[in-house]
């Protein structure tokens, strides 16, 4: 397991580790999206392969909460640490349910209309999306697209496990 620095969207470098092809990091929830007694530090795990940050986001309460988080994310290698883009399209899904939304791809649209990300990003991206609902998404009674696999992937479970960084 080796030790690891990721800066964040919200301007923090954050401590992680790194199992094989997956990242997990702690990162601080901004004062202004903390909830009063929950937790102020989510912890968000990157599929360097494929993409994917994914998050069970602390500020998440009721009907969402336990719910994974995923953002399709351009991963930046740097002598510091890796740098994670977030290139707009996310997925919102609960634990152990064959369902899931796909959110913000207005958000994405707009960013390929004004030229804050390339046509080539946006191909990436929908592949991304694919090859992940494909992988980790899919039910048995959709069909075979591939090769599927368990989620969380087991270098989650084990990252989940350990205390903060």
């Amino acid at each position: 397991m080796d030790e690891i620095q990721v800066f964040h969207r919200s301007g923090q470098w954050c401590p992680g580790r790194r199992v094989g092809d997956v990242v997990a990091y702690d990162v601080k929830i901004l004062p202004e999206y903390q909830v009063p007694g929950r937790p102020t530090v989510d912890r968000s795990y990157l599929l360097l392969d494929d993409g994917i940050q994914l998050t069970k986001p602390a500020v998440f309460e009721g009907p969402v909460e336990g719910w994974w988080y995923v953002d399709l994310v351009e991963i930046e290698h740097t002598d510091t640490g890796l740098l994670v883009h977030d290139l707009y399209v996310d997925l919102l899904f609960p634990p152990a349910a064959n369902r899931y939304q796909i959110l913000d791809l207005d958000e994405f649209a707009d960013a390929l209309r004004t030229g804050q990300i390339t046509p080539a990003q946006c191909a990436t991206v929908l592949d991304q999306t694919q090859r992940f609902i494909n992988r980790y998404l899919r039910g048995e009674e959709e069909g075979p697209v591939g090769e599927s696999q368990a989620f969380p992937p087991p270098e989650i479970v084990t990252l989940e496990q350990l205390p903060a960084f």
